[in-house]
């Protein structure tokens, strides 16, 4: 007998076996097999409670998990086997004995062997899985993550019952260790938009790893060609390049998407960062050259605005110069 009365028995050895038999009674209406199903997973609450059930509580959840791979009653055994985890995790922190890798293992296996495989909450497992148990699912986790191919921009992502699986397995532990390089690894595996790059980007940014989150940026703006998510993937470049003190690169920044982009908004936007920093002279020769050759339009407005802008005051040079030549209109 154990703590409570319970017995620690065949008794006990048995609920896997009754949960398996009322999954298996399909000519006993569902209601009737319910309550026997809710009886043994009550019998197994009692059972940890007093102190045991690691093995019993693992076995009763692979006979539920198996049983929720589809049917009518897939909801209803879903709740089970997210109890019984439950119990389980409870049942494992009270075993001394417990194998950490071991437990790892069998985790693993549980979300990824599974067409619709259940939820692994590791906060439960911490204290049982140990730094050991811990390692051991990180590095059998990353492994198989790792190996699943990009999915590159603008192209459809493939999200299989694998990809899905270690997908969740990948978030839940990055989430339970606060690991920044395991969110980037996560974002990363998909690159289908712009939108991704700047997850990443913003993920290093908020971390304080300005340079990794600048690089991302730069790579997000090669992808996109100045679309999509282009405008706040400069914007958070250009501040973080500014916070750190590289105003040369956020300058770099602003004009690229500038020129990918060419309209006034972005004009204004270059004005800005590169007078801030001295830079506006030689960087509005630059792009207004690359205007002329190709964006017309964009260039006459530009001028036009720097001519409103100086009022009835002289008109400087450079300003005269390129107002006369839009003027003159393209050279034949």
């Amino acid at each position: 007998m154990g703590r409570a009365g319970v017995r620690l028995d065949v008794a006990v050895d048995a609920l896997p076996g009754r949960a398996a038999a009322a999954l298996a009674r399909v000519d006993v209406p569902w209601p009737a097999r319910w309550d026997e199903l809710a009886s043994v997973v009550a019998e197994l609450s009692a059972v940890v409670r007093a102190g045991s059930g690691e093995r019993v509580a693992r076995e009763l959840a692979e006979v539920l998990v198996a049983a929720a791979q589809g049917g009518a009653q897939r909801a209803a055994l879903a709740g089970l086997v997210d109890r019984v985890l439950d119990l389980h995790a409870v049942a494992c922190a009270a075993e001394p004995s417990v194998d950490g890798p071991g437990l790892a293992a069998w985790l693993l296996w549980l979300q990824t062997g599974f067409a619709d495989p259940p939820e692994v909450r590791l906060a439960a497992y911490a204290s049982s899985l140990g730094e050991d148990g811990l390692a051991f699912y990180r590095a059998r986790a990353v492994e198989r993550f790792e190996r699943l191919p990009v999915i590159g921009f603008g192209a459809t992502g493939r999200y299989d019952r694998e990809r899905w699986a270690l997908l969740r397995v990948m978030e839940e532990l990055a989430e339970h260790t606060g690991d920044v390089d395991l969110q980037v690894l996560v974002l990363s595996r998909d690159l289908s938009s712009g939108w991704h790059y700047l997850q990443v980007a913003t993920v290093l940014r908020d971390a304080g790893r300005s340079a990794e989150a600048v690089s991302w940026v730069e790579r997000g703006l090669a992808a996109t060609g100045g679309r999509g998510a282009a405008t706040r993937l400069v914007d958070l470049g250009v501040d973080e390049c500014l916070r750190a003190g590289w105003a040369r690169r956020a300058v770099r920044l602003r004009q690229r998407a500038f020129l990918a982009h060419p309209v006034w908004e972005g004009y204004v936007r270059l004005r800005e960062v590169a007078s801030a920093w001295g830079d506006w002279p030689a960087v509005r020769e630059e792009v207004l050259g690359r205007l002329a050759e190709g964006a017309g339009d964009v260039l006459r407005r530009v001028v036009q605005a720097e001519v409103d802008a100086v009022g009835g005051g002289p008109v400087p040079e450079w300003l005269r110069r390129w107002s006369e030549r839009v003027t003159a209109g393209p050279e034949r």
